[in-house]
């Protein structure tokens, strides 16, 4: 069978409709491999996701809560990137950064925050994850949990089914780029055993069983007016137990604003802020009233900085509870890849703890079922 042949008749389930699943999705049906995503968000984006809000007059607001941009510095996925930029999906966001320390209430190193080539997806971070997942060959599934993930030996396929016992098809080859797959945390968020049996996999179970993640509130705020006293578009915090960084949503290219005064920020919560405040009220999704008082301690740590921030005209939290793998365990191969059950890990927490990282994991994996199937991968 020629390479065509074997990619056309190859049949790929990819789980987690992120960057690092849209790009691999997107890189496998591009060498006419039929692939079929599922994500159990409502559309793709994952840590590039963006939130719609309605306000009570009916204005709408568009908020990057996830990642607020990305940076490149592999020659591999910069070349990617430059795709992304002549399809007019990506473009740079200049714009000014700094660092804003909490205890002398200064703003400082402009210049070394400002220095690397900040990408934004345009009109959202989300509108790259959406663009792949509707290329041709791609068949995306959102609202579906993936529930279970049985290996037929004998017919040398993967057998899914939905998390309420939903058959989901046969597959010749599984890309899974959510880490909750095979980790117990997934058993905390729905009350169901992970996906994946470990059990079964003793070599992946030491590799990718419970990767331990950074996590992070973001607080979505718009105001009536521009910041006055804030001369940047983003910025880090130094010194603050509470924020880590802040930045302009409505600043970025290709975003519009109505009225064209008015401006939306994100504010990004400390890693060691979310850890306790999930130590208190549990891994699943949180209350109403607890994301109501995330929402108030973060804006009054920001009120507190000294820049003469008003109230705003819209405030709300969101939990990112997986917002950065604490390590990365694909090793030199960026991904973990089981040939004998045509099994590839894919995802930051392969590679890196960042957009880049995803897209590489995504290529590299990409790669290992381009190979087996005699296709020259061109990644």
């Amino acid at each position: 069978m020629s390479s065509a042949a074997a990619s056309a008749a190859a049949n790929v389930a990819v789980i987690g409709g992120g960057i690092s699943g849209a790009v691999c999705a997107s890189l496998l049906a591009a060498r006419g491999v039929a692939v079929t995503l599922f994500d159990s968000g409502r559309g793709a984006g994952g840590r590039m996701a963006q939130r719609r809000e309605v306000m009570e007059d009916g204005t709408e607001l568009r908020f990057d809560h996830g990642a607020p941009y990305f940076t490149v510095t592999n020659d591999e996925v910069a070349r990617v990137v430059s795709g992304w930029e002549a399809r007019g999906i990506v473009a740079e966001w200049k714009a000014m950064f700094a660092c804003f320390d909490r205890a002398t209430g200064k703003f400082t190193d402009f210049e070394k925050e400002g220095s690397a080539k900040k990408y934004v997806g345009v009109p959202g971070m989300n509108s790259i994850c959406k663009s792949l997942c509707s290329e041709d060959g791609v068949v995306a599934k959102f609202g579906v949990t993936v529930g279970k993930m049985d290996w037929l030996q004998d017919r040398s396929s993967w057998s899914l089914a939905s998390l309420d016992g939903k058959d989901l098809g046969h597959f010749d080859y599984v890309v899974a780029t959510d880490k909750n797959v095979a980790s117990p945390r997934f058993s905390g968020l729905t009350g169901r055993p992970p996906p994946l049996d470990l059990s079964l996999f003793p070599r992946l179970s030491v590799m990718v069983q419970d990767i331990p993640v950074h996590p992070c509130f973001a607080l979505m705020v718009a105001f009536s007016e521009p910041l006055a006293m804030v001369p940047v578009n983003g910025f880090s915090f130094n010194n603050s137990d509470y924020l880590s960084r802040a930045y302009c949503d409505t600043s970025k290219p290709g975003r519009s604003c109505v009225p064209p005064n008015r401006q939306s920020w994100v504010l990004h919560s400390t890693t060691e802020y979310a850890s306790k405040v999930i130590d208190t009220i549990g891994p699943r999704k949180p209350s109403a009233d607890a994301l109501a008082k995330v929402a108030e301690e973060l804006f009054r740590e920001f009120q507190a900085a000294g820049l003469n921030i008003p109230q705003p005209i819209f405030m709300k939290a969101h939990r990112w509870g997986s917002a950065f793998p604490a390590i990365a365990v694909g090793g030199d191969d960026k991904c973990v890849w089981d040939k004998s059950t045509k099994l590839a890990i894919c995802g930051d927490f392969c590679a890196s703890p960042s957009v880049e990282g995803a897209v590489l994991s995504a290529m590299r994996g990409a790669s290992k079922i381009l190979g087996c199937l005699n296709c020259p991968s061109g990644l």
